[in-house]
This record gives structure tokens, C-alpha cells and sequence, in this order.
């Protein structure tokens, strides 16, 4: 089965024949759907086989049977989510669908980082998402279970025979800027106050207003040898508060992103040689937003757009791809 958007009617097709799914789509087409081996998460906005797209209509569809000899599905709340590591198999790989700005999706961002056996297997997944227009609140669902959420994460552990292996690829067209100055923060944490900038206490939503900067590039910083991004959800420089889409980690030295002059021509380049058969991929909805994906086709990417990334823990304005390959 290709990775595509496809009618509901097409979806409960596959889920009668007993499909292996990761869906994504709107609320109102995915409470459409029987129950079934599927878990899925809301989002009206994709990169299709043809180009960037928004939806409310038909259902991004990913295969899991491929390869797979087990699985088994998992709900986590804030108190459970570090078991996410411990309910996989010694061979396989993870994928999870968490809702937004709700205490589950805080405590796997802060906790992820130091989960013990954390990279043993592949862990992957997104949050889900909402037209931006609208009020609506994101929703998971357990279709094994015939289970609706608006905060609680869902997960598929997948095994794989032990002749193949599962592995990620991460693209981020973001650098750390040189001439950007060292920023460390005084603990883990979704909003800031004050930092040190290159060793002084700064308030950060201060220095971003006097310094005019560009809040649609983020932060970055070294996380185990990746480039990995945090992005600035909102700057209130009368309260002196910053933001963020993931968290700042007090053991990270961060700085402002590299200014890019052609978002989409980055990102044009730097997938020339991505791979269209993968188990999943998804994108970043500000990515989307910032670089006019919409009605426009970049190489072989396609997967949701959501409201974060995760491979191995929360990203921000970053494409990923799992991929299963042999030993």
C-alpha cells in the first residue's frame, strides 16, 4: 500500500482486511472509522504524492505491516509516558501520536532526554493538530480499542524479524548561527524568563525585541551530535516571557538559527536523495506555514504536517523518516 491521502471509504476498506495502520486526518473522518489495527491522530494538513495540501476529507494512511512478526498497542498519560521506552520489543520500533499543549505531551518532552534504553529501538511519531483557524482541540485515537482522546498519547510497538533493523533520517534545514551568541537556560523548561547570553543574565524576550529577531528561525543546539531545533512559539515582551513549541534543556547551549534566503529551495536541496518507500514521515506545520508548501510538490516527501516531530523526542521544524532496512 502506498503512502497517500485516501477516501474514508477506502480507509475502512483497509482496516476490514485487517491492515496495519498509522492514520491521519480530520475529526470528522476519522470518527467515520470502525474499529480496527490502526491508531491515529488529527490534522488537516499534508504533503501528498502530488503536492502540499489541506484536508478535511480524506485520510493520510501509513502501512505498518511490512516486515512486522508482533505488535501491540499502548496508551500513555503524563504518569505513564516514560514506559513508552519499556513496552517495546528488543527488535523493532516505536511509533506515537500525542495530543498538544496537554500535560502528556509536557512530561514526554522533558522526560524523553533522560528515559533509560531511550535509543535501544527506534522511537517516532508526531503531535497532532488542528485547522490553525479554528478552536477545535486535537485529538489520538486507539482504534484497537475503538478509543477517542484529547489527552492521552497512543502508541504501536512493532517487531521486527532479526535479520532487518529499524533507523531514522532526520532533515533540518536549520544550522547554529556563528555570529549568534551562546544562550543557556537555568532549567528545563517550556517558557523563559532570564538566560545567560554569552555568560551574562538576559532577559531573553527583551534581547529578541531589542535585537529585532527573526522569531521564525529557532534555536539550536547539540543534542548527542544531531542539530536538533526549538522553535519560539510567542515572544511577551511586556511580561518579559518566551515560549516555546519544545523545551530548552539547562545542560544545552543553544543559538539562534543561521538566517536562510529560500525556505523551500533549502529544503529542495536537502532532500534530493530522500527515499520514497519508508514506513513513515511527517513534517512540521511551521515549516509548512513559513515556506508555502501548500499546492507545491518537493522531491519524494510526503506524510502529515504537524504540530511537532518526534524521533526520539520532541523536534521542532524538522522532516524525519523511518525507514526498515536488512542486517
Amino acid at each position: 500500500m502506498e503512502s497517500k491521502l485516501y477516501s474514508v471509504d477506502e480507509v475502512i476498506s483497509f482496516i476490514n482486511q485487517g491492515k496495519l495502520m498509522t492514520l491521519a486526518g480530520d475529526e470528522k473522518v476519522l470518527d467515520k472509522l470502525p474499529q480496527g489495527n490502526w491508531i491515529a491522530g488529527t490534522i488537516p494538513y499534508f504533503m501528498d504524492e502530488d503536492a502540499g495540501k489541506f484536508t478535511q476529507d480524506k485520510i493520510f494512511v501509513n502501512e505498518l505491516d511490512k516486515n512486522a512478526t508482533n505488535f501491540k498497542v499502548s496508551v500513555h498519560d503524563e504518569n505513564n509516558i516514560e514506559y513508552i521506552v519499556k513496552e517495546s520489543f528488543d527488535n523493532g520500533y516505536t511509533l506515537i501520536i500525542i495530543p498538544p499543549f496537554q500535560k502528556v505531551h509536557q512530561a514526554f518532552a522533558l522526560k524523553a532526554e533522560y528515559l533509560d534504553g531511550l535509543y535501544n529501538n527506534p522511537i517516532v511519531g508526531w503531535v497532532a493538530g488542528v485547522d490553525i483557524n479554528t478552536d477545535a482541540i486535537p485529538k489520538t485515537y486507539n482504534g484497537f480499542g475503538n478509543s477517542k482522546y484529547e489527552d492521552k498519547a497512543v502508541a504501536v510497538h512493532v517487531e521486527l524479524p532479526d535479520d532487518y533493523f529499524a533507523q531514522i533520517e532526520i532533515v533540518n534545514i536549520f544550522e547554529p548561527d556563528e555570529n549568534s551568541p551562546e544562550i543557556r537556560f537555568f532549567f528545563d523548561t517550556f517558557d523563559a524568563l532570564n538566560c545567560l547570553i554569552d555568560g551574562k543574565e538576559t532577559n531573553l524576550a527583551k534581547y529578541i525585541d531589542d535585537n529585532k529577531i527573526d522569531t521564525k528561525l529557532p534555536l539550536v543546539a547539540d543534542y548527542s551530535g544531531a542539530s536538533i531545533n526549538v522553535s519560539i512559539k510567542e515572544v511577551d515582551v511586556e511580561n518579559g516571557l518566551v515560549s516555546f513549541f519544545a523545551p530548552v534543556f539547562e545542560s544545552k547551549v543553544y543559538r539562534f538559527a543561521k538566517p536562510i534566503s529560500n525556505y523551500i529551495n533549502r529544503f529542495e536541496i536537502k532532500t534530493l536523495d530522500y527515499e520514497p518507500d519508508n514506513v513513515f514521515s511527517c513534517n512540521c506545520i511551521l515549516n509548512y506555514l513559513y515556506g508555502e508548501f501548500e499546492g507545491r510538490k518537493i522531491n519524494n516527501i510526503k506524510g502529515p504536517i504537524t504540530f511537532g516531530e518526534i524521533s526520539y523526542q520532541l523536534l521542532n521544524q524538522t522532516l524525519f523518516s523511518l525507514t526498515i532496512d536488512k542486517k
